[in-house]
């Protein structure tokens, strides 16, 4: 694993330009009995085999199981990436990553984690993934950062009344649009979100390609 050194802004930096990342926003409380936390390390793997680093807060739970699956998929030059935070009931970041950028605050966190992806996925989560979903999906209305996928994956119906409330409030009291709400694509297992980030990664793979960087081929 790269360590916490002073290059570590460097590397994440030149990473930024010539990888296709994918983070992964999770609960820090689903252990591995859990079916989510598998079907979040397969999709992490799946990801991973395609030429994609993934991205996560570096912590337990779901963010472990896509670390995980970033490693278990990679097929040679793909990375695990965490960014943990430091807090008084998570000692250290999981054991499966390549790369590690501590921090502080959430707020220079959150704006690591939107620097660096070109795509979020978000898993079943409470107040800190609920945070991490409405900054990124904010920053796409108001333009301060590009459009990108934003996937909401879950095997069951987690989201589901979630996005009911959406629709019948905000969107329903016109506190939000329509163009909003459509900025979110919610899916239910591994294949429909690899068939909805394809597309991205195989043209991001093109213009890289065509610029001169060196990309890992998808099987």
């Amino acid at each position: 694993m790269y360590d916490i050194i002073a290059d570590v802004e460097n590397l994440l930096t030149e990473m930024e330009t010539e990888y296709y990342r994918v983070c992964i926003f999770g609960s820090a409380r689903i252990g591995e009995e859990s079916p989510i936390y598998k079907h979040v390390e397969e999709l992490a793997s799946a990801l991973a085999q395609h030429g994609v680093d993934i991205v996560t807060g570096g912590g337990p739970g779901l963010m472990e199981a896509a670390n995980k699956g970033a490693r278990t998929g990679n097929l040679g030059g793909t990375r695990s990436i965490g960014l943990p935070i430091e807090l008084p009931f998570e000692s250290d970041a999981n054991s499966h990553l390549d790369v590690k950028n501590q921090h502080r605050r959430f707020s220079s966190r959150l704006d690591e984690f939107m620097r660096l992806t070109h795509a979020v996925i978000v898993v079943p989560g409470g107040i800190g993934t609920l945070l991490e979903l409405f900054y990124t999906w904010q920053l796409m209305q108001v333009s301060h950062i590009k459009h990108r996928p934003l996937i909401l994956f879950a095997s069951d119906d987690f989201w589901k009344d979630f996005l009911k409330w959406i629709q019948k409030y905000p969107v329903g009291k016109q506190l939000m649009s329509l163009s909003d709400l459509e900025m979110v694509k919610v899916v239910q297992t591994v294949d429909q979100t690899i068939a909805e980030l394809l597309p991205h990664i195989n043209q991001f793979k093109v213009l890289a390609k065509s610029e001169g960087f060196t990309k890992i081929e998808s099987p």
